[in-house]
């Protein structure tokens, strides 16, 4: 499949690099994020659930499951490519409806048209998070339910950037420092900063400005947290953290020399040899909050 959007590009090969390795550890994570916002968004047989930013379809198609005959998924998003994905996969169900638009700028649909607003990790990459939770608001009927996950990235810069592909204190921090600066570091990474600028205080002022009541927050922080080993290097330096950034084989070869490259190559294929574990710093959020 060709693609020529950025978003579509990194879902389809740039988030696992088409390994198969990376793809099925992923598989894992991501059914877990989808699990969480459908949990918390207390579906009914007969809800309008708005998924913004959808994607493939990750959490929109599971919805639809737990849907009835009457209800329906808006799958919206401001990748033509990727709601053009999820047409072919909808197929002729009468139940998904396909709206182009971004979480801060949802006028394409009324005031209180749904019951439900799900989303997962699209906030990191607006500058208007305020007004998207305004919008959500906006949208939703009274009695609706707004579900949410973010990761929150300022606490992964805030607990050592450097440590990249979960390597610990190793022959390498100096090589993986370089790497870091062109994804952490406001000069050299702008369009990151939406990323890193906002905590999990952050979203419930949002929430809570926005009008939204009984508003819950499921925090969940991992700091230097027993991970899987890297079994696929190569495949990884094909991956990319997020659609706005290079892959990490593009930035290594941009800030490595020849011989800080092999340096590299051959410390972390000795660990992907040996099976070392590495290690994992997260932060993410699960966000409920209901419409009045």
């Amino acid at each position: 499949m060709v693609t020529t959007d950025r978003w579509a590009q990194w879902l389809h090969s740039g988030r696992d690099g088409n390994s198969e390795a990376i793809r099925a550890r992923d598989q894992v994570g991501l059914a877990a994020f989808r699990d969480g916002v459908l949990t918390r968004a207390d579906l009914r047989p007969d809800d309008v659930v708005l998924d913004v930013g959808c994607g493939t379809g990750l959490i929109g198609f599971a919805a639809l499951e737990r849907l009835g005959p009457h209800g329906q998924v808006i799958f919206s998003d401001i990748s033509d490519d990727l709601l053009d994905d999820c047409r072919r996969t909808a197929g002729d169900d009468p139940r998904a409806v396909f709206v182009r638009a971004g979480a801060d700028d949802l006028t394409a649909l009324e005031d209180a048209s749904v019951d439900v607003v799900t989303m997962r990790s699209v906030l990191l990459y607006s500058d208007r998070k305020q007004e998207a939770f305004h919008e959500f608001f906006r949208v939703l009927r009274p009695g609706g339910r707004l579900s949410i996950f973010e990761p929150i990235n300022r606490f992964l810069v805030d607990h050592g950037p450097h440590r990249l592909f979960g390597l610990p204190d190793s022959p390498v921090d100096d090589l993986l420092r370089k790497i870091s600066l062109v994804y952490f570091d406001a000069g050299s990474a702008p369009a990151a900063q939406t990323m890193v600028d906002f905590d999990e205080r952050d979203l419930l002022t949002w929430a809570d400005a926005a009008g939204f009541a009984s508003v819950e927050l499921d925090y969940r922080a991992e700091l230097r947290a027993p991970a899987d080993p890297i079994t696929d290097w190569e495949g990884l330096k094909r991956t990319a953290p997020n659609p706005l950034a290079p892959t990490y084989g593009d930035a290594i070869a941009g800030v490595l020399t020849a011989e800080e490259r092999e340096r590299l190559d051959a410390y972390v294929q000795g660990l992907v040899e040996a099976g070392t574990p590495t290690r994992r710093t997260l932060g993410m959020v699960f966000l409920r909050a209901d419409r009045p």
